[in-house]
């Protein structure tokens, strides 16, 4: 299980604006998170990797930001997000897909043109994209949250590779989501999240990000 943190202390520390990365990580892992229904979900938590009903044909999205995620799957209400991942991979693996992530829309500060975009975008297996992240009742804030788009090689990679552990969180979720109204907040805990580091300068300018640059 991630390890836990009130949300009324954790938003102390958080940016309220731009672009990062907030996740939990260490020297050598970080966690994402991904929902699936039961026939995908059950098998990857009780054989810690993604099973044969895991389509390696389309492209996946993993989440570092556990709010972002509960945003997406309604705190693991919706139909075919019911089984809540925490997936711990490789951190050396998360970087290597932040250098080779292209954005899904087009970004003049990075490319020269649009065509020189479709070109980059049509030749990677990562895609990324920012959007709004979400306060635990489902408000946006003006904070952007990221998400990484895997497909082939890159998505063989991180589901055959890439994985140390799966763990099945939809209890605590469901526990949580109890408390996700604001006047509940002071009882609400989530996954203890920090602004994940990247260090190679011309990754975070590519991604956009406002801070975490060094650590």
């Amino acid at each position: 299980m991630p390890l836990i943190e009130h949300y009324l202390t954790q938003i102390q520390r958080w940016p309220r604006g731009g672009r990062h990365i907030l996740a939990q990580y260490d020297d050598t892992s970080i966690v994402v998170y991904q929902a699936f229904g039961p026939e995908i979900g059950n098998y990857a938590a009780a054989h810690s990797r993604l099973g044969e009903h895991f389509r390696l044909t389309r492209t996946s999205w993993i989440k570092p930001t556990f709010l972002w995620m509960m945003y997406r799957s309604g705190w693991g209400s919706k139909d075919g997000q019911d089984v809540v991942l925490a997936i711990r991979m490789r951190r050396a693996v998360f970087d290597a897909f932040l250098a080779q992530a292209v954005a899904t829309t087009f970004v003049p500060e990075v490319y020269a043109n649009e065509a020189e975009w479709k070109r980059a975008a049509a030749e990677t297996d990562v895609l990324v994209q920012w959007d709004p992240d979400h306060d635990p009742s489902g408000g946006k804030v003006e904070r952007r949250a990221l998400q990484l788009g895997l497909r082939g090689n890159a998505l063989f990679h991180y589901a055959r590779d890439a994985i140390i552990n799966i763990e099945d969180i939809s209890e605590f979720v469901h526990e949580q989501r109890q408390y996700s109204a604001p006047e509940r907040w002071a009882h609400l805990a989530t996954p203890r999240e920090e602004l994940y580091p990247v260090k190679d300068a011309a990754v975070a300018n590519k991604l956009g990000l406002q801070q975490g640059l060094e650590g």
